[in-house]
């Protein structure tokens, strides 16, 4: 099974760098493919030899997405839909990975797969823009939404309190934003087995739309406090909410992702989100000594 990963430089291309599972597998990163350039995106792939392709890229700045919505479109909506007319094309899988902001975030439950979605700012808008595109070109596709991702290297929550904390004795952070801080490693793993199923060569693949987070549910707030307490870290942690914050974007408020489909489906088991962050604070510790 030949595998091509775009966004090599990402948090979660760098997850997947690490796998054991699959020998062939190729990177390319931003300086090779460009998905701010989508018309050059066919021409690129058509350089590589694989059976499937995993688009981790995107345009993630959300509030820089408020005002710079041509970008975040090329490179959300309008690049994607040329990687799924590629994939078409050659009978590729394309995994693409979306997010929970294609949801308002006025549900009270966790979402699922086939709830309406409703995203309130550009980056949601171009991000659920890219899925339709996916669904409308590459029968052979999967779209995997995901929330609050982060690894122990990257620009992320995790590395963003933990520099803070070196220089402030208290941090401020919105209690009344909730999801699911998902693990890199463990969004990696579930790519990895969801490939090793296609390529067992299943006449009826289940193709289509899934959630993965990691399990549990909590506040920014809740997340910052895990990381300190786990880090052994005295920085206190005072609850605000988000009006305290002057930011571009709205962001949803309740983001949980519902996984029960995944799980039944690919028999995939998914980890407590303060399990995921417990070892990988370890191996952030690791990499930095």
């Amino acid at each position: 099974m030949k595998v091509l990963v775009i966004g090599k430089s990402g948090q979660l291309g760098r997850a997947l760098a690490k796998s054991e599972r699959f020998t062939d597998m190729q990177f390319a990163d931003r300086s090779v493919v460009d998905l701010s350039f989508p018309e050059k995106i066919e021409d690129v792939l058509s350089a590589y030899d694989f059976d499937a392709l995993v688009n981790t890229a995107a345009y993630t700045a959300v509030d820089n997405a408020e005002s710079d919505e041509q970008t975040a479109r090329l490179v959300n909506a309008l690049a994607v839909e040329k990687m799924a007319r590629h994939c078409r094309d050659r009978g590729a899988l394309l995994i693409h990975i979306s997010t929970d902001y294609v949801f308002d975030g006025t549900s009270p439950v966790p979402a699922r797969e086939d709830d309406p979605t409703s995203p309130i700012g550009v980056y949601g808008i171009t991000k659920n823009d890219g899925e339709e595109a996916v669904r409308a070109s590459c029968p052979k596709h999967i779209i995997l939404r995901t929330s609050w991702l982060y690894a122990a290297e990257g620009h992320n929550f995790l590395n963003t309190m933990l520099r803070l904390s070196e220089t402030r004795p208290e941090l401020q952070v919105v209690f009344d934003q909730t999801g699911t801080p998902t693990c890199a490693a463990d969004l990696s793993g579930a790519i990895e087995t969801i490939v090793g199923k296609y390529a067992e060569g299943e006449a009826d693949f289940p193709f289509g739309t899934y959630h993965f987070a990691n399990e549990g549910v909590a506040s920014w707030y809740d997340f910052a406090c895990a990381i300190f307490e786990l880090s052994g870290i005295k920085t206190a942690v005072k609850p605000v909410d988000s009006a305290a914050f002057a930011t571009a974007a709205r962001r949803p408020a309740y983001s949980v992702l519902n996984k029960q489909k995944i799980k039944d489906t690919f028999g995939i088991k998914i980890r407590h989100w303060r399990d995921a962050l417990h070892d990988c604070l370890i191996e952030r510790k690791m990499t930095h000594e």
